[in-house]
Parts: structure tokens; sequence; C-alpha cells
């Protein structure tokens, strides 16, 4: 693990729980073994700093803090205020953004509160289609935001697999939606956020930017951020971040606020989790570091090298390769659907996702595609050799699947190789 992961602490957060629940402590020593003997290939998932994960077990567990800083619903919130302003202020210095609010308990809720704020009901939303590597909360039919909201959807050029911002354009002034929701959760290359500025001014909607996987990437300033572009951008607090499982929603216009800050309470929350707020501000602080740029720098070099591994193998890569931390595996042309593949590499011990692709012609639970990344095993402190010899044992367990005994195998061969890097030496 690389080195500003580490901590002197050497007690377990949940190690008291041994004697008060031995069934749940089994269960937590099972799941770090798991992840310690495995690799962690889903892009959307990272390791936090143990110091971040301790950073949660906190006495602010015990309050109630309805409203914000000042204009609480609740007595006994003074301390409680000067937690959330730390953590807005922190947030606030790493983004370069005006305002923050720190309370969203995760992507989704913040997606939600800054829909609430910029929408109303039967309004109409424009942003990427899920097969083409859009998000559930960006209007999907089974989500609140396509239940709420008239969603429309722009794609990928069918070619290249890259986003055509002509076509964008087009289709939103065709549609003429409220808001135009730019960011994925399965797209590999950079987003030209200020051609999406243009776009939504030009059709008179409102810009939403979900930057939930390359947050860290934006922190780092390795990735352009849409901060200056967008009127909301929201964000998870984990993935590239490396913080707790949170939500996070920035802006820079002061007249949005109170839309912004009412869409989070009281329009789509209650209580806001104070003792995670901790561990967000930690992970804020953690993340000004000049070691987080450089782990953000050789997460993407990491993506770089596997993506170029895969195709000199043979495996499609969509788009070719990669500008950020994730990789997209295009199956469509072999035997294997993204969710057997997923299973067979499970089974190998390693964890990736299956994952749509455009075009296809599969079901969201079967799907085509595979999607990995490079966070989690960038912050165990591999690199670009290290993805050389990944991308083989992605390509051996496929070129195997169907050999139980090789892969019972392989999987130790994998095992052998994560246990030199030695994921939270210090529990």
């Amino acid at each position: 693990m690389t080195t500003d992961l580490k901590t002197e602490n050497t007690a377990k957060p949940w190690q008291r729980l041994h004697e008060a629940d031995h069934e749940l402590y089994a269960l937590c020593e099972q799941e770090l073994t798991r992840q310690r003997q495995g690799l962690e290939l889903i892009a959307s998932e990272n390791f936090a700093p143990s110091t971040v994960i301790t950073a949660l077990a906190n006495v602010f567990m015990n309050k109630y803090a309805e409203g914000l800083p000042a204009k609480r619903y609740y007595g006994g919130c003074s301390v409680t205020d000067d937690l959330e302003c730390l953590a807005i202020e922190r947030a606030k210095k790493l983004f370069n953004s005006s305002y923050a609010n720190v309370q969203p308990h995760s992507g989704a809720q913040a997606n939600a509160a800054a829909l609430m704020a910029l929408a109303s009901p039967n309004d109409k939303i424009l942003a990427l289609d899920l097969a083409h590597g859009g998000h559930l909360t960006h209007g999907s039919a089974v989500n609140f935001s396509g239940r709420f909201y008239q969603s429309h959807f722009y794609g990928v050029c069918d070619r290249s697999g890259i986003l055509d911002y002509e076509r964008i354009a087009a289709c939103a002034k065709e549609v003429q939606p409220q808001v135009i929701i730019a960011g994925a959760s399965a797209y590999s290359r950079c987003i030209d956020f200020q051609k999406f500025h243009h776009i939504s001014k030009e059709v008179g909607a409102y810009l939403l930017v979900d930057m939930a996987h390359i947050a860290g990437l934006v922190a780092a300033g390795v990735h352009p951020s849409p901060l200056p572009w967008a009127d909301v951008v929201t964000t998870t607090t984990h993935k590239t971040l490396r913080g707790p499982r949170s939500g996070l929603m920035l802006w820079n216009n002061a007249d949005l606020s109170t839309k912004l800050n009412k869409g989070v309470f009281p329009g789509t929350q209650g209580g806001p989790m104070q003792h995670v707020i901790v561990a967000k501000a930690l992970c804020f602080k953690e993340a000004m570091h000049s070691s987080f740029v450089e782990y953000q720098r050789q997460t993407i070099a990491n993506a770089k090298a596997l993506a170029a591994e895969f195709e000199r193998q043979g495996l499609a890569v969509l788009t070719g390769g990669t500008d950020n931390h994730l990789v997209l595996l295009d199956l469509s042309a072999t035997k294997f659907s993204g969710k057997f593949a997923e299973q067979v590499l499970e089974s190998a011990a390693i964890s990736v996702n299956k994952n749509m692709i455009p075009g296809d012609k599969r079901s969201p639970m079967i799907t085509s595609g595979v999607r990995i990344g490079t966070p989690a095993v960038t912050t165990r402190g591999m690199r670009e050799q290290e993805m050389v010899t990944i991308a083989t044992f992605i390509q051996r367990a496929l070129e195997n699947a169907n050999n139980a005994d090789y892969l019972v195998v392989l999987k130790h061969e994998v095992e052998a190789f994560a246990a030199n890097f030695p994921l939270y030496p210090e529990w």
C-alpha cells in the first residue's frame, strides 16, 4: 500500500465486536481477507486509508443536526456546526469551489437533491444513455430520475465510442431540456465540460455534472474540472477520491445556494450523518497532499498500461484506450457475456463488474461488456508492470473459463501475487 495510507494505529475499528458479536466480527475479518487476497478491479471501488475508516467510528454518530450550520432544527449543535464548516471549507479549497454541501449520504442522493433544485416534476432532462456509459440516476426508467422527470438521452459515436458534441448539441436543441447532465459511470475518455456549458446555455438549460468517478482525478488536477462550467457538480467521496462512502455537492453561483441546500434538506434527506462528515473532512485533507497527486497520475498510467496490454492480447477495448481510471472491454465478438466473464474472474479472485456497451443486445443483468478500474490496485502500490501481469491473469482466466481445476490454480497464483502488495498491514 502507498506510504501515505499507513498509520501507527494498530487497532481494527471493529476489534471490540470480537466479544460483543462474534458473528459480525467474523464477517468483518472475512471481508478483510477477501480484499487482501484478491485483485479489486471494480472502477467504482477503492481502499480508503485506515485513518478514514477509523474516523467513521466517532461520537458524532449520536447527534441529530437537521438544517445547516447556525440554522439547525435541534439544539446542542455548536460543535457539529464547527465540524460541518470545517468539512465545507476543505471541500471548497480542494475543488476550488465557492460553495459546498457536505450532507448528501451518497452520489445518488446528491443527484436527487440537485435535480429537485433545478427542475420541477415532469420537466425534461437530457443525459448520457445508460448503455453508453451513463448512470442509473441520470434518467433511467427504473430510477426516481426517470419516474419523476421526462428523460431523454444522448449517446456516443457508434464507430469511435466517444462523445460527439455536435450531435449532443443537436439533441439538446430538439429536446429543449431544463437540465443537461454530463458525467458518466462507464466512459473512459475526458469529457469537455466547456462544450457542455455552451450547449446548455444555448438552449437555456442548467448544467449538472456528476463527477463521481473522476473526482479524485479532478482534485489532483490531472483531469479537467467541471467547476468553472457547471451550475452544480455532484460526486461521491469514495471511488478515486479515496474517502468514505458518501456524497458531496459543489457550485459557484450564489443565486442557486438556497435551492441546492433545500434540495438536500428538507427536499431529499433528513438528518445528516455527521459521523461520516468527519471522515469526509479527513478525506479532503488527505487529497491535498502531493502524494495524492502522484497517486492519481499513477492511477491513469496504470489504466493506460492495462488497456494497451488488453489490446496487445487481442481483447477489444472500447474507444481504443482510456484517459482516466477505467477500461471498458467489449466482449460482443467473443463467446462470453459480461456476467459470465465477471463470474469466471471472481472464481480466480479478480473482482470486476459486468457493464453494458453501446448497442448492447443483452440485458443490463447480462451485458456484453466488462468495466475494469485501477484505483484500488494503484492504492496497493501496483504500477505499469503489474498491469501487464493482471491483464495476463484475466486473459488466462477467460481462455480457461470452463476448466475449474485451472481456475483454482490461477486463483492461488493471483493470491500469491496480491500478497506482494500488503493491504492494511497495520491491522
